[in-house]
């Protein structure tokens, strides 16, 4: 069963308090989502192995650890998923980056996949699923799968709120996930919008209605 991981550090939450702001500005905010995603990027890749290596320092020969050849995707769910990955870029450049855009249909209520680009090697790599909402989980979930039928098996889902409800659907359908979040929040309500949650993130961080 994989792991549900929040992120409780009082940098990422002083740094969400003020992105749930409703009056923190479009350029506030972008600034604000790429920092926290900066910051659980640490706790994303705490797994990661390491192997002890040699290095010159300019005083003696050092014995030093470095990530033993990890080769990583991101991958966001476009468009909000977009404000998060220049962030955890910083950490973690030789990343390559894959993109998702789903869109819901309006009869069945289901996600449809409009677009989907992974790395020609994406099988080799572990893939951090990017979206900065998890609400009823159904993007997520059919994102994951998307990933997964491209052969993809390591598969890790970040994001800065979720609801209880989104984690259920994703544990149910891809218990072998790990999810990090930097808050769980209530509940969703009639509206499919996370309470208190944030708003719209992709209108937030894009300025649009």
């Amino acid at each position: 069963m994989g792991n549900i991981c929040v992120l409780d550090h009082p940098l990422i939450q002083h740094k969400l308090a003020l992105i749930r702001d409703e009056n923190t500005s479009s350029k506030e905010f972008r600034s604000l989502v790429e920092e926290v995603a900066m910051l659980m990027a640490y706790e994303v890749t705490r797994d990661f192995p390491l192997e002890e290596v040699e290095v010159q320092t300019p005083v003696a020969l050092a014995k030093a650890k470095k990530i033993a050849g990890r080769k990583v995707a991101l991958v966001p769910i476009l468009r909000a998923g977009l404000g998060m990955v220049d962030g955890m870029l910083k950490l973690i450049p030789a990343a390559k980056v894959g993109h998702i855009g789903l869109y819901r249909d309006h009869e069945t209520l289901k996600p449809v996949e409009y677009y989907c680009k992974m790395p020609t090697d994406v099988k080799k790599r572990d893939i951090i699923l990017i979206d900065p909402m998890l609400a009823t989980g159904g993007s997520a979930v059919a994102a994951i799968s998307f990933i997964k039928n491209r052969g993809a098996k390591n598969i890790k889902l970040m994001c800065l709120i979720a609801a209880p409800e989104g984690i259920s659907a994703v544990r149910e359908s891809h218990p072998d996930v790990d999810i990090f979040v930097a808050a769980v929040d209530e509940r969703l309500n009639e509206h499919a919008y996370i309470v208190p949650g944030l708003g719209d993130a992709g209108d937030r961080l894009f300025g649009t209605k």
